[in-house]
């Protein structure tokens, strides 16, 4: 259906007559202004970043310049995981160290620190920082696949494997999902069976040392195998449900499985 011109705000009309894709903007008709939503903003950013990290080696975006490796990206490809899939999933290419992408920090005092686990459990419980690290700690190579389409081979974390504080919690015959909650109410999720592989874990440091605040420190969870934002940075809460609830970009246009092999980057 075309749309009506004369229902567009004035401050539209110098982008050529045209509403912004997924509805970006919010619009007062009576008063003709137009007002910014923060979070389709930011979804369109994405896919902007997206939609254009495939014309060129350097891309600038989201705040930064990321720098791809035809190089490494080659190398990448002409490898295969131990599952018999490609390292390098489809659409995807290498950058030499993990970039941040955003998003509101939580306090990052380890001496403020708790983790609560918690939800579909026999035995729920809240950790210190102190008391995380008292616990058995794994370090182990990741590949780390943003949706955005970089991806970083072999970023070394540090940290709690999940599949551990869930045999601790004793989980329920009910569970079936693991809620990543972090800093001012962010969320991802997960399903049960992916959280409990060896991979997944609650990490505190990156190459060797605490992770950086823009990298969610003080904890973060690793979740390898989906896309990046599944990793929920500034990590508060491990909640296992028995239903599924859809995240803060799950809820915004992104892909509720979110596997880098299948592109499952949008809804």
């Amino acid at each position: 259906m075309r749309r009506n011109r004369s229902r567009i705000p004035a401050c539209l009309e110098s982008r050529g007559g045209n509403l912004p894709p997924g509805g970006a903007y919010q619009t007062q008709e009576f008063c003709r202004v137009t007002y910014p939503n923060p979070d389709l903003e930011k979804a369109l950013a994405r896919r902007r970043f997206i939609q254009g990290a495939g014309a060129g080696t350097v891309v600038l975006a989201l705040g930064g310049v990321y720098v791809l490796s035809d190089e490494l990206t080659r190398d990448a490809q002409a490898q295969t995981r131990s599952d018999g899939r490609p390292r390098l999933p489809p659409g995807q290419r290498v950058i030499q160290a993990l970039r941040p992408m955003g998003g509101e920090p939580g306090d990052p005092s380890p001496s403020a620190y708790r983790l609560r686990v918690y939800g579909e459990v026999d035995a729920p419980f809240e950790l210190t920082f102190a008391e995380l690290l008292a616990l058995p700690q794994v370090e182990q190579a990741q590949d780390v696949h943003c949706v955005t389409t970089w991806s970083v081979l072999g970023a070394k974390f540090k940290g709690v494997r999940v599949a551990d504080l869930a045999e601790r919690a004793k989980l329920k015959k009910s569970a079936r999902y693991l809620i990543f909650e972090a800093a001012h109410g962010y969320t991802s999720n997960i399903a049960l069976r992916d959280a409990l592989k060896p991979t997944v874990m609650v990490a505190h440091q990156l190459n060797g040392a605490p992770l950086p605040r823009a990298h969610g420190a003080p904890v973060r969870a690793i979740a390898p195998d989906f896309y990046f934002w599944k990793s929920a940075k500034w990590l508060t809460g491990l909640r296992f449900s028995n239903h599924d609830e859809p995240g803060y970009w799950e809820t915004r246009g992104y892909n509720n499985h979110a596997d880098p092999w299948r592109e499952e980057r949008y809804a």
